[in-house]
């Protein structure tokens, strides 16, 4: 019988546990390039049998938030490989999290002040968290269908960045209402192109952004991350949300990724947000099925023991305790994140909660 502490083999990669570190924006990177401070804090935590990085955008128009590091470029290569080379010497495994906001952006983060892009017009409700605090989300402009190729590359000069970088693997953001959710959603996407319309157009922009970056650096390196049913930045409901994602994990299954990190229920919020048969979706992509949102100790071993999930993925929880695999093993006492100090900052509330015994 699997157990949460034993180790796992994901497509390329070997992890030592089967606790993952989900990807947390923490807002310090100035400058949009990792520094020392972000060396400590993914060193501190390198226990977990994976770390995913924070949201890394894979270009200047992915960006939707102050201080979120990038991807894309030299500088930023060599900021995130202080982190890899950090966390591999400490003895853990940490992946990129490529993330494109899409229309979950403001023209203050785009070059020459442009409109964000998405896969349509319409703006999304809520802020964006910018120099000038929290401004109203931009009207985005729809990609053209004859730039879409080019995001997609994009994404696999990222994953090649990432690998140049020293990561062990790659996670592709496809959650919580940003790009590739804007595509995916029929409550957002409104297009009439071959990107727009039937469930097999909508997911195709996932599909072929999965397949570029599995090309560039090898499917056993590669993973997404979906949430079918969270209403998280403005993403309504999918009229037919059991169908499409059934549909993308089919597509995916070819592939042979090393993995698929689903988000249930609603993202940070109520697990039983939406009606969505989970194991039924995992039926059809047969690889390693990572889960996540709320998962406490005794729920994360049974899920694992019984077979329902090979990884749980904690995000809070990592925060405020970077011997979060200690502590789970000793059924230890959680320290409670100071909400405050979540993003932006310095090392107060990010680098400073103590271990067990320290």
């Amino acid at each position: 019988m699997p157990n949460l502490f034993d180790p796992i083999q994901i497509g390329d990669v070997s992890l030592a546990n089967r606790i993952v570190m989900a990807p947390l924006t923490r807002s310090r990177s100035p400058g949009l390039v990792p520094g020392e401070l972000v060396v400590e804090y993914y060193r501190q935590r390198a226990t977990a049998g994976l770390i995913i990085s924070e949201g890394t955008q894979i270009c200047a128009e992915g960006q939707g938030y102050i201080d979120t590091p990038g991807i894309h470029t030299p500088e930023q290569v060599a900021g995130w490989r202080r982190v890899t080379d950090a966390v591999h010497a400490a003895g853990g495994k940490i992946a990129a999290q490529l993330w494109h906001v899409g229309r979950i952006s403001h023209t203050s983060f785009q070059p020459e002040g442009r409109a964000p892009v998405s896969s349509t017009a319409h703006a999304a409700t809520g802020q964006s968290f910018t120099k000038e605090g929290f401004l109203p989300n931009s009207a985005p402009r729809a990609l053209r269908t004859e730039e879409i190729a080019g995001v997609v590359a994009q994404f696999a000069h990222a994953a090649r960045c990432a690998m140049e970088a020293g990561f062990d693997a790659v996670e592709v953001h496809g959650a919580n209402g940003y790009l590739l959710d804007q595509f995916m959603r029929d409550s957002i996407n409104d297009r009439s192109d071959d990107y727009g319309g039937s469930i097999a157009n909508r997911a195709r922009f996932t599909v072929e952004v999965m397949t570029a970056v599995s090309q560039a650096i090898g499917s056993g390196r590669a993973g997404l991350r979906l949430s079918p049913v969270t209403p998280s930045n403005d993403a309504g409901p999918d009229s037919q949300a059991q169908t499409l994602f059934n549909h993308v994990a089919e597509q995916l299954a070819p592939l042979k990724l090393a993995f698929l990190h689903v988000v249930e229920g609603q993202t940070g919020g109520a697990r039983d947000y939406a009606p969505f048969d989970y194991a039924a979706m995992r039926e059809r992509f047969a690889g390693p099925w990572m889960v996540n949102n709320g998962y406490t100790r005794e729920m994360a071993l049974q899920a694992v023991a019984e077979s329902r999930a090979d990884l749980v993925a904690f995000g809070r929880p990592f925060i405020s305790n970077p011997d979060l695999v200690r502590r789970l093993r000793l059924n230890a006492e959680l320290q409670t994140p100071e909400r405050a100090t979540m993003y932006g900052g310095g090392a107060q509330g990010y680098t400073d909660y103590p271990v067990l015994g320290g």
